[in-house]
């Protein structure tokens, strides 16, 4: 049985793949300071025997002396009003926490996987955005703390393999929704539903033709997974549903799901805000055998009935 550590393991996704490799017959280790991370994510998990919760900030160092075989490291706010509340603090998550989590790695002889995302490639001027493309992002933005530092997470995880030889894995994560998002952290699908259920207007910043791609966090749970398990690949690897929806569709489906009451309402857009997102994701195909499976208005659907429970 593989002893896996999961840090941000109370998180939105972090929650869906401790449950998911728990079904697996794996034993879990999860790490989380629940700055984003709630422990109503993973109270269905504390019964099981395999199962350990820990309170902890990658920030400070970690050690244990059971053996490690994985780490999964999701730990990192994600969302803007999130990861800009204190900037200081990410960079610190995505340099310090990230050494802290190589280091024990290197420690125990475990394969590690860092949890990037598509924030480092800035407002991309690629579209799609493949791999090889190196981004366009403002090194002293609003947005930096987060894009910048998961850009110099990578550094670190390649640096690690080239100097000592550790087992990496690196995942460019899209936009993800789905069951256990939290209600208050700003990002689109959280903000549209929760608005719509409530009968308030939509809030779209800029004129709602920017896009994006939206994966279910099942979808992106099995991806990780497949990632860890595969051999002689590092990644980096984009992990994301290829189907492009413009902000105001997006809107507009929810409130068609919703059966809302809701009228969209238009804000200046946020600086360095990107224009376009989409994955490119032939290279998950092709090393991984893996592409989204949910359909939107399914995933949607369940997410809209997560957020019924929680905000009545």
């Amino acid at each position: 049985m593989p002893t896996i550590l999961i840090t941000g393991g109370a998180g939105f996704i972090g929650s869906h793949l401790c449950k998911k490799l728990l079904e697996s017959g794996d034993k879990v280790i999860c790490l989380d300071n629940f700055f984003t991370g709630s422990k109503k994510n993973i109270k269905h998990l504390l019964a099981d025997n395999n199962f350990l919760l820990i309170e902890h900030d990658i920030i400070e160092p970690y050690f244990t002396q059971e053996k490690i075989d994985q780490i999964y490291n999701l730990a990192c706010p994600a969302s803007p009003i999130h990861y800009q509340f204190n900037s200081i603090r990410t960079v610190k998550a995505n340099t310090v926490g990230v050494i802290n989590m190589l280091g024990l790695a290197k420690l125990h002889g475990a394969r590690i996987l860092q949890a990037s995302t598509s924030e480092i490639y800035g407002d991309p001027t690629e579209h799609p955005q493949k791999e090889s493309y190196w981004g366009n992002v403002n090194s002293i933005g609003p947005r930096a703390c987060y894009d910048e530092g998961k850009r110099v997470a990578e550094t670190l995880f390649f640096d690690y393999h080239r100097k000592h030889g550790l087992e990496i894995r690196v995942a460019r994560i899209f936009n993800t929704y789905g069951e256990n998002m939290a209600e208050n952290d700003g990002r689109v699908v959280s903000n549209f539903i929760t608005q719509a259920l409530l009968n308030k207007d939509i809030t779209i910043y800029g004129d709602g033709a920017q896009t994006r791609s939206f994966c279910h966090v099942s979808d992106l749970a099995d991806g990780l997974i497949k990632l860890m398990g595969r051999q002689g690949f590092t990644g980096p690897v984009n992990l994301g549903n290829p189907v492009e929806l413009t902000m105001k569709q997006i809107a507009e489906k929810i409130i068609a799901l919703t059966g809302s009451k809701s009228k969209i309402v238009y804000q200046p857009l946020p600086k360095d805000d990107p224009r376009k997102r989409r994955p490119d994701i032939t290279l998950a195909k092709e090393k991984l055998n893996w592409q989204p499976k949910v359909k939107l208005d399914d995933g949607l659907k369940k997410t809209i009935g997560y957020f019924r429970e929680i905000i009545k």
